[in-house]
């Protein structure tokens, strides 16, 4: 009898061990070697949207975190020194086909009368005339249609679906061609990109698939690795004046691993789903 409580003791002992033997393994396996990561976050391109033409802003058409279409007018800058501009142009196109007229007619004058009665030169420089006419009436063309190009400028569209955030322009404001003076979300463009451990990158390929959990909202989506970054800055080497390697020359014992960023591709997300860039996720890729 003793005997065999002795031995259900050991076989208990033994199972136990066992079963923490196996727990231990999967928590290490799961935490250590697994490729999951919290340093996720949701990203997504941001257009900074400028004016072509500089000027007053005359109307602002959008608010702040208004959702806005491809070609939505979001700004107009005050247009009536474009337009003044593009009369100016028209006028000087008249101007130019009209002498181009002129030289046309007087070229062919020179043309019918005999050699004995005018020079090879006077034709030449009637010719030479109607060539510059001809060129200036294309160029005034050219320009006319840059005036007309400005004055269409001056609306200012979106270049893709998304939203509008952090709105700091209104009516008055004076904005310069060429530098930003909105934020454009893509709508399009959102993804989520992982911040994954060096020694986890060996488990993780492309097109594998991956669950993505927001930390505010708790919500889960599918999704799968889109592509992996092929390098990241290296902090222990700074750039030197004299072009040579500028290293680091203290090395600290503890080494921690370096985080490689990994894109992904949301798939099939809800319709009624309100992304936004900068929020925190748990990032899992799941095995084949």
């Amino acid at each position: 009898m003793k005997l065999s409580i002795s031995f259900g003791r050991i076989a208990v002992t033994l199972v136990t061990v066992a079963i923490a033997v196996v727990v231990g393994w999967y928590l290490w396996d799961y935490y250590m070697e697994r490729p999951w990561t919290r340093d996720g976050r949701v990203r997504a391109d941001v257009v900074q949207v400028a004016p072509d033409v500089s000027g007053v802003v005359a109307n602002v058409n959008v608010v702040d975190n208004q959702l806005v279409r491809r070609g939505d007018v979001l700004f107009v800058v005050d247009r009536d020194r474009y337009r003044l501009a593009a009369e100016q142009s028209k006028a000087l196109v008249e101007s130019r086909r009209a002498e181009m007229a002129q030289r046309e007619r007087d070229m062919d004058r020179q043309h019918k009368l005999s050699n004995g009665v005018i020079s090879v030169s006077d034709r030449e420089q009637a010719e030479s005339a109607y060539a510059i006419a001809q060129a200036s009436y294309r160029q005034a063309l050219a320009d006319l249609e840059v005036a007309n190009l400005n004055l269409e400028r001056t609306e200012v569209r979106a270049v893709a679906d998304g939203y509008v955030t952090n709105l700091e322009l209104h009516p008055g404001d004076y904005v310069q061609a060429g530098s930003p003076a909105l934020a454009l979300v893509d709508r399009n463009s959102f993804h989520v990109v992982g911040y994954f451990e060096e020694t986890k990158l060996p488990r993780i390929r492309v097109g594998a698939r991956v669950s993505v959990a927001l930390m505010g909202s708790g919500e889960r989506f599918e999704g799968h690795v889109n592509s992996i970054a092929s390098g990241i800055v290296d902090r222990e080497r700074s750039q030197s004046p004299d072009l040579l390697a500028n290293i680091n020359p203290t090395f600290t014992w503890v080494r921690l691993a370096q985080r490689i960023p990994v894109r992904i591709s949301l798939d099939h997300p809800p319709e009624d789903w309100q992304p936004r860039a900068g929020l925190t996720a748990t990032v899992t890729v799941l095995p084949d």
